[in-house]
């Protein structure tokens, strides 16, 4: 897509914690400024820090229109963020059009549900975040991942074996599954663990990964986990790695052929999608976009929120074919690329902007 001159925009950056949301903002971002003018009101986390602007250098930039006369679009992803870009254009006059985008689950305050009504548009990530807004959403633009940095491998098993993630003493197995993210209930880690307790051994050929880091507040759980696998005597086959590299994370995605994401709730949860383009088969819980992103026994399978049963059932039918892996891992690569690239999303993105002016 050529460059288009006609839209400048300015993206909310005011957190200093990297989260989800700043995340998906930094690779929406590097697809973004190919394709629009843009600048980013806060420096924190860009690798680009001549993209950062100020507060008031904001002020400034947008009292006047742009030189053909279209107003400026401020896209904002948090509360504050609203709050900040209601403030330029009611307290400044700053020459701009507010976007606010919610990928969340929950129901607002009362106060977001005031700023939300204020804002020129609102988008949603998923048809399930769009029922949460306090106004229909203008439009619904589903989160991408970046394809080329998550990519399968050409042989699931050698990459596997060449991982180097698992302690010595550990039993490799020909290939991989796994949970990502930080360990905790919420993550529904317990449901994987107790899962898997159920099915390995009727599968030697497969190891469990546990990847994530434990917080203090988490550790008494995750003992008692351990505690499970022990007496089961897979000790050497359900494994807690803990924190990876950021850099190492699409290598494992590369080498897992069936990853697993068992959330009480999320906002959109990038995990499976990562999962899919990277050629895993996948297994979710109804939570986040998931529903909406997974074809049920073609990309994997989606199953209600804290039901261990589901989770036994789905994990052994996947574990019982591995030509059933193979295939839906190709076919949920194939899904991403053409429906869930971080392309498609930026793309998407810039084509509404247009509709604001």
């Amino acid at each position: 897509m050529k460059k288009n001159k006609e839209i400048e925009l300015i993206i909310g950056n005011s957190n200093s914690n990297f989260s989800g949301v700043t995340s998906t903002m930094l690779q929406v971002l590097s697809h973004q400024k190919n394709l629009i003018n843009l600048r980013v009101m806060g420096k924190h986390h860009l690798s680009d820090p001549s993209l950062a602007i100020s507060f008031w250098q904001t002020v400034m930039l947008c009292r006047k229109p742009m030189a053909n006369g279209k107003w400026r679009i401020f896209h904002a992803r948090r509360v504050d963020e609203m709050i900040q870009a209601l403030l330029l254009k009611h307290l400044f006059r700053a020459k701009i059009k507010i976007i606010f985008s919610s990928a969340a689950q929950r129901y607002r305050s009362g106060f977001t549900l005031w700023l939300t009504r204020r804002m020129d548009a609102v988008l949603a990530m998923s048809k399930a975040s769009a029922s949460y807004l306090a106004r229909p959403a203008d439009a619904i633009i589903y989160h991408g991942v970046e394809t080329g940095v998550y990519q399968p491998a050409e042989d699931k098993s050698k990459a596997w074996q060449a991982l180097n993630l698992l302690p010595e003493n550990s039993q490799k197995g020909k290939y991989g599954i796994a949970i990502l993210g930080r360990v905790r209930k919420q993550k529904g880690v317990h449901l994987f663990v107790e899962g898997c307790i159920e099915v390995l051994q009727r599968y030697p050929d497969y190891t469990a990964v546990i990847v994530g880091p434990i917080t203090t507040s988490n550790e008494s759980f995750v003992s008692q986990l351990k505690d499970k696998v022990m007496q089961a005597g897979l000790t050497d086959r359900i494994v807690f790695v803990g924190e990876q590299d950021f850099s190492d994370i699409p290598g494992i995605f590369s080498a897992l052929s069936v990853v697993v994401a068992l959330s009480d709730n999320e906002g959109f949860g990038l995990t499976v999608l990562e999962a899919m383009s990277s050629g895993a088969a996948v297994l979710a819980s109804d939570a986040g976009a998931w529903k909406e992103v997974v074809r049920e026994e073609v990309d994997g399978y989606v199953v209600p929120v804290n039901d261990l049963a589901a989770v036994v059932d789905k994990l052994d039918g996947l574990l019982s074919d591995k030509n059933k892996i193979i295939q839906m891992g190709v076919a949920g690569r194939e899904r991403v690329l053409q429906h869930f690239s971080v392309e498609r999303e930026a793309e998407e993105l810039c084509e509404f902007y247009k509709t604001l002016n």
